[in-house]
């Protein structure tokens, strides 16, 4: 098997471990409140904000992408008018911005939470 088969396998096993980690703890964590006697209430509590978990995922994505997007753009102005190696502005920049993004999309989803 080459690297054209194991790349798309080996991605596709990861997506699906993640999955199947995530339902069976959250299942696990269900079961365990039940037979504590524990009122499930507290598994509804996102919607009685009336914020869904939705928008915040969809915020903190947005954030990410213009970071991203941005750190992408002052990299390319950066390596056009100074002499630094591209191989190491374009991961930094990006990362950074990107970094900046999730933090401002986090303290965006905090102030939506809260309304």
């Amino acid at each position: 098997m080459g690297p054209e088969i194991l790349v798309p396998l080996s991605f596709f096993a990861m997506i699906f471990g993640i999955v199947y980690l995530v339902y069976s703890t959250r299942n696990r964590e269900r079961l365990a409140l039940i037979e504590k006697g524990v009122d499930a209430s507290i598994f509804l509590q996102a919607k009685k904000n009336g914020v869904s978990p939705w928008k915040i995922l969809v915020v903190n994505l947005a954030f990410l992408l213009i970071g991203s997007g941005v750190g992408i753009f002052l990299a390319l102005l950066i390596t056009t008018y100074t002499s630094l190696n591209d191989g190491a502005v374009y991961p930094s920049i990006i990362f950074i911005m990107a970094g900046i993004g999730l933090l401002t999309g986090f303290k965006t989803a905090k102030d939506l939470d809260k309304e």
